[in-house]
Parts: C-alpha cells; structure tokens; sequence
C-alpha cells in the first residue's frame, strides 16, 4: 500500500467534523433564563421575543423646529415670486398666518389649530390638533406674533405621527439575539425597563501539561510558554463569556482531578488544552476518560479536522459541568476553539445562530490539503468592487498561529479537497471580532 493509500485509510478512519459538532452540540441546553434591566441586560443573548407594548412615538409630534400648520392654509406658496427682505424665493406670494403659541417638547396640554392660525414648535413637541405639516424656520420670516411662509412644503413633512416607527406589539428584537445599545434604547424608548435573557456563560480555561512555563521569558529545551490559555480565555471573551483563566496545572492525576471539580463550583463550561493525545505525558486524556460514578467522564474523538485532530467532550463533577478539551498546538488549539468551544459558548448563551457566517469567495492563489481531512487555513477576505469577496491564503499547517494573527477569515477546504486552484470559488468563515 502507498502512502497516500495509508493516510486515506488512516482518513478514513476519523469522524467526519459535521456528524461530531452534531453529537455533541445535541447533548447542551440553553443556561436558564432570567430577568434583568436594561443596562444589566447589554451583552447578553434574548431568552425570548421583545415585542413593543406601545407604539413609538407614542403621539403625533414635530420632527423639527418650526410651524406647525394646516397644509391647507399653505396653497398660496410654492410659485416664483419675490419678498423685499428675502429676495427671489419659491411661491406666489407669502403666506401669513398668526402665531398662536409657542409648543416645547414638555408641551402636555392638548391644543387644537384653527385655519389661518399656527403654533412655533420645538422638535419633539406634541402636534396640535389639525395640523399636518410643520414649516421648517428657514423657510419663513421667522415672525414671532405672525410669521410668513416662503415655500409650501409636502403634507405630512416635519411631522411625525404616532408608532410611525415603532407599531404596538412590533418584534423589537428576536429570541437569540445579543442585545445591543441601540436595542436598549429602542427597548426604552418603547417603555420596556426589563427583558428576559440567557446569562453570560462563565468559562473556566486551564493549560495541563509538565512542560509548560509561564509567560515573560523564552522557552527552554523541555519548556512550552503558555500561550493557550490567555489566547483561549480572550477567544472566550470575544464569544460573549465571562472567562477565568485559571493557568497552568502539571501531570499530576489527583490534583488535576481535583482542581476542574473545584472548578465546577463557578463554571458553565470548561475549557482545557493539552493532553488529549495518547503519549506518554497525555495524562488528561487518561483521566478524564475513567468514568468513575459520580464524577463524569469525556470521550476523546479523533476527527477529520486539519489542524488538531483529537477533540474531547464530556462531563465531569457532580454537576456534570461541560468541558471541551482541546489540542495542546496553539495554532490548533484556536481552531478547535472556533470549530467547537465557540459554537458550545454560542449554544450556552442562547445566541442562533452558534457558528460563524460564511461567505463564497474568490480563490487568489492555489493551495494544497490534506486529503480526507476538514482543512481551516488562516486567511485574508476582501470585498470587490463589483460584488463578492476575494480570499488570499494565510500561513497554515505549522505556521497556522502566526496565520490567524493576520486573519478575518478561515478558508475552510473540505475532506475530498487535496488542491484548491487559484480563481477558483471557496468557502470563508467570517471572523468577526466583535462576535
């Protein structure tokens, strides 16, 4: 058999990446919903349709300053003509009208507009009865007593009537989605003070492994810096969690053990790195595989995924917190953390949808795979003139760390890919890094 035979074969052998985020994403719930304020609420996922209980604006009012008046009364302007203080101007002759008060936006008593007449409003200010339209300043005289108007405009212009915007019982906003400034203003505004939402999930990230060091000095012959667990718990950040970086644990069984139960006091899900081979040194996968009652277990797959092919998922304690374990490779331990922690944290919070968008894009340069294997290459995305996107491949394999430093996207190459030609069209993982 050749080697390409046996890496097929070898290929052949792994779990397709879609059937494994299925197995595992079916086994989650969403966190248990609960009620906040608005400003307590931003950041967090809707547990639930937010419907406007009112309509906005909640009464018909003056979009800008001016004159409120009736459009009737505005026929004689809108032809060529002249005024000796304003010169050429469009309309036949002014139209005077008698002002009749002054309306602010803290205007409450209703007052109703009677022809011939008009009232100088404010922006924000209720409309009078019978009036619809409001004559910007500039268009007039600016009289206080009486004003004459220059030019006519349409009827309804500067008016805003009410639930123009806003309609009483509108969808404001969807179950799933993160509530964003303008959704509380939106919310406010249409007199909501509390929505019902998914709490932030609380991540806890842990780097295992005897050769790891900490940062702030190279590394030696026999030394790993840990760079996993501050580039995962701000991967966990920017999914919308409330991460906790706990550090570094060695090899020890026990203390390893004992260290993610105590952890399960204050976590949703937690999130490992490294261990999850079969060497010598892969001490986590051992132990987190022992299903002993009581305190969970994690079944390590090994998945067509290219880089990081060994994912683990499970439980453990007796609450049976989640945990996701992942390469102990940087480069593969971010990639594993998009394909599946983010997608976990997205499911937790009750976000739709938990992966990332995707686009077609242009192909700019040719590139090779891995044949029988879901290959992510770090990649640069643009948009073009003429619609769509362009993508050119960034360093992959090895380099894949130094890769995504530079990335907004993931080129994803799939199982039967073994050579993507330039000009060709590909699919690209938007990296959004605000979510």
């Amino acid at each position: 058999m050749t080697a390409t035979a046996d890496a097929e074969a070898a290929a052949n052998e792994l779990k397709p990446l879609a059937e494994y985020l299925g197995s595992v994403l079916r086994r989650l719930r969403a966190l248990p919903p609960l009620d906040l304020d608005l400003t307590q609420a931003h950041g967090n996922v809707l547990a639930n349709d937010v419907l406007a209980p009112h309509p906005f604006p909640a009464f018909d009012q003056a979009a800008i300053d001016g004159y409120a008046a009736r459009w009737e009364d505005l026929s004689g302007a809108g032809r060529v003509g002249s005024h000796p203080s304003f010169g050429r101007f469009e309309g036949g002759r002014p139209v005077r009208l008698n002002v009749v008060g002054d309306l602010g936006a803290a205007s409450w008593r209703p007052v109703r507009l009677n022809p011939g007449t008009c009232f100088s409003v404010a922006a924000g200010a209720p409309l009078p009865i019978g009036a619809d339209v409001v004559v910007p300043v500039h268009w007039t005289d600016q009289g206080m007593a009486a004003v004459e108007i220059l030019h006519a405009p349409k009827r309804g212009s500067g008016v805003r009537r009410a639930g123009d915007e806003i309609a009483a019982g509108q969808v404001l906003a969807p179950a799933g989605a993160y509530v964003t400034p303008p959704m509380v203003a939106t919310f406010a505004a249409s007199g909501i003070g509390h929505v019902v939402v998914r709490p932030s999930p609380r991540v806890v990230v842990v780097a295992t492994g005897d050769e790891l060091v900490d940062v702030g000095r190279p590394s030696q012959p026999g030394q790993v810096v840990d760079a996993n667990s501050h580039a995962l718990t701000a991967a966990a950040v920017e999914a919308g969690a409330l991460a906790y970086r706990i550090g570094i644990c060695d090899d020890d069984p026990e203390g390893l053990r004992g260290l993610l139960e105590d952890q399960t006091l204050r976590a949703d899900l937690i999130i490992t790195t490294g261990g999850t081979g079969t060497g010598p040194g892969d001490m986590l996968r051992r132990v987190l595989s022992r299903r002993d009652p009581g305190r969970g277990a994690v079944e390590f797959t090994d998945v067509a995924l290219c880089p990081g092919a060994t994912l683990g998922f499970g439980t453990v304690g007796g609450e049976e917190v989640p945990v996701v374990c992942l390469p102990g490779e940087p480069g593969a331990a971010l990639i594993g953390f998009e394909v599946l922690a983010r997608p976990v944290i997205q499911l937790l919070a009750g976000a739709e949808p938990v992966f990332r968008p995707s686009v077609k894009a242009h192909l700019l340069e040719t590139v090779s795979s891995p044949g029988g294997l879901r290959e992510f290459r770090p990649a640069h995305v643009a948009e073009r003139r003429g619609g769509g996107h362009t993508v050119q491949p960034l360093a992959g394999g090895p380099y894949t760390l130094s890769g995504l430093a530079e990335a907004n996207g993931l080129l994803v190459l799939g199982e039967r890919v073994t050579t993507a030609a330039a000009g060709s069209t590909v699919d690209v993982l938007l990296l959004n890094r605000r979510r």
